[in-house]
């Protein structure tokens, strides 16, 4: 008789266990709240406009065409990926760069705004081709237990993890302008973070970027998750949407059933959670949940508020990837970090996926997804109050700085999610990035990919190993698949696409 394993929650986390585990043989059944799948990398409707709800774009392609190798397929069979290039226009005052994959393009770009720093960048670029491929094998493996310490990846990568530098401090090494300093460092808001305060190996995620391209997927990047859903359902799976847990039930160590809302029990021989950990932590699971007060002990990442637009004009002169900084980027860094002051000089970014993708508003017209990192609810702002002269704010900064001065007149539909419309919808504090990446919440120190003190019970998603990001959950959920597999007496050989590419990058 097959193992049944039951998931809870329909994530990019627990959509790629669930692919892995029923190619495999397990009898997969995924516990789906909400009406349709994705989790933070669900579809949102808008009339005839369709947003992303999280993601907008995917980088460390080669994570995801792992994962579908590993059940047989390709991912270009399920997703229509496109390379952008160039990858997002970057904003300081009156002065803006456009970032390129093509190292040339980038360092030309970047000799014409800042004159000297191309070899700066080159010197970057090199040293972070070597970074990359020692710290990446520490991110494929679990952290279950001490002695995963002791591993020979993990020894060789200690200079990049150990050390007490930040990723700022890092730049600092490489560039003088500290505007160019911002186009490595912010990518560390992918952590909720800011680059003052994020360990300095995490300087890695802008190498990723420039060294190996971001993508689209048209119709969105919550066609992934969708796509993600149509494997499952092919190797056998089932996935309930619109189905609550209540609680979790247990026997001894052991997770033995879910009780749902609509009082029904499933009994499962492994469970995995990919809800939100701090939220599932703290009430689904029942006899063992954490209180809310030591919880509040963890550090969590910032929040972000929300405008989806839908537009009865195409803005063509507008790049697909468009980020603002604030005029003083590290005050406002400071004042959303920590968490009292909701800061008026906010950094914007702007995604205008209708220059690139036709399917996701009617024709002649487009959507737009701004993103403002902001305070997560730990101090109780009252964000019902503050939504709609924020909202304006928002919109007021947009206009000031690109040349979309007629925005508001063509604005035919809105919708705005704040940090308190995240926690609502199931996320700790409404902290978007999940629990914060310090040296204090990682690898062993994070919660677990098996969950410990317990034999049966597995987490996937942002707030386990390796961390958030797309392409880091995928591989969390690849991790969990193969621990449960090895519980079961099995090893399996894992697909690896990563190693050639990144060695084709040096050479």
């Amino acid at each position: 008789m097959k193992k049944h394993v039951i998931i809870i929650g329909a994530g990019p986390g627990g959509l790629t266990a669930a692919m892995l585990l029923s190619h495999r043989g397990y009898r997969v059944t995924i516990l789906e709240k909400n009406s349709r799948v994705g989790g933070r990398n669900a579809r949102l409707e808008l009339g005839d406009y369709s947003f992303d709800t999280g993601p907008t774009f995917l980088h460390q392609k080669f994570t995801l065409d792992e994962v579908f190798a590993e059940v047989g397929r390709k991912s270009e069979d399920y997703l229509d990926f496109v390379k952008l290039d160039p990858m997002t226009r970057l904003t300081w005052g009156e002065v803006s760069l456009e970032t390129s994959c093509q190292r040339e393009k980038m360092s030309a770009n970047i000799a014409r705004v800042f004159p000297g720093e191309e070899g700066n960048f080159a010197r970057f670029m090199d040293d972070h081709a070597e970074k990359l491929r020692t710290i990446f094998p520490c991110l494929q493996k679990p952290y279950s237990k001490l002695s995963a310490y002791l591993s020979p990846t993990l020894f060789k990568a200690l200079p990049y993890v150990a050390t007490k530098k930040t990723v700022m401090d890092v730049l600092d090494d490489y560039f003088t302008d500290d505007r160019l300093k911002l186009a490595f460092t912010f990518q560390a808001k992918y952590l909720g973070m800011s680059p003052w305060k994020c360990p300095g190996l995490f300087s890695i995620l802008s190498y990723i970027e420039y060294g190996h391209g971001i993508y689209h997927t048209q119709g969105g990047l919550s066609e992934i998750s969708e796509s993600m859903a149509r494997v499952v359902d092919e190797e056998g799976g089932e996935i309930r949407l619109d189905t609550e847990v209540r609680e979790i039930k247990y026997r001894g160590r052991s997770a033995a059933s879910v009780e749902l809302t609509n009082g029904e029990v499933l009994e499962c021989d492994d469970l995995i959670v990919n809800a939100d950990y701090a939220h599932a932590r703290s009430t689904i699971f029942g006899a063992h949940k954490e209180s809310r007060e030591s919880l509040l002990r963890k550090k969590y990442s910032c929040s972000t508020f929300m405008l989806y637009l839908g537009l009865d004009k195409i803005y063509e002169d507008q790049p697909h990837h468009h980020i603002i900084f604030a005029e003083d980027y590290h005050k406002n860094l400071q004042e959303v970090l920590e968490g009292r002051t909701i800061s008026r000089d906010m950094s914007v970014y702007i995604r205008n996926s209708s220059i690139t993708d036709p399917t996701v508003a009617p024709p002649g017209h487009s959507q737009l997804y701004v993103l403002v990192p902001t305070v997560n609810t730990r101090h109780g702002h009252d964000w019902e109050e503050e939504k709609a002269a924020y909202t304006e704010q928002i919109i007021d900064r947009m206009i000031e700085k690109t040349n979309m001065k007629d925005l508001r007149e063509h604005i035919v539909a809105q919708t705005v999610l704040t940090p308190k419309g995240w926690q609502d919808s199931g996320i700790f504090l409404g902290a978007t990035f999940n629990l914060a990446h310090t040296l204090r919440q990682m690898l062993y120190l994070r919660p677990q990919n098996k969950l410990k003190g317990f034999d049966n019970l597995y987490l996937v998603g942002g707030g386990t190993h390796p961390g958030s990001g797309l392409p880091t959950i995928f591989e969390s959920g690849r991790i969990t698949a193969n621990l449960i597999d090895q519980a079961n007496g099995r090893s399996r050989d894992r697909i690896d696409y990563a190693t050639e590419i990144l060695h084709q990058t040096a050479s």
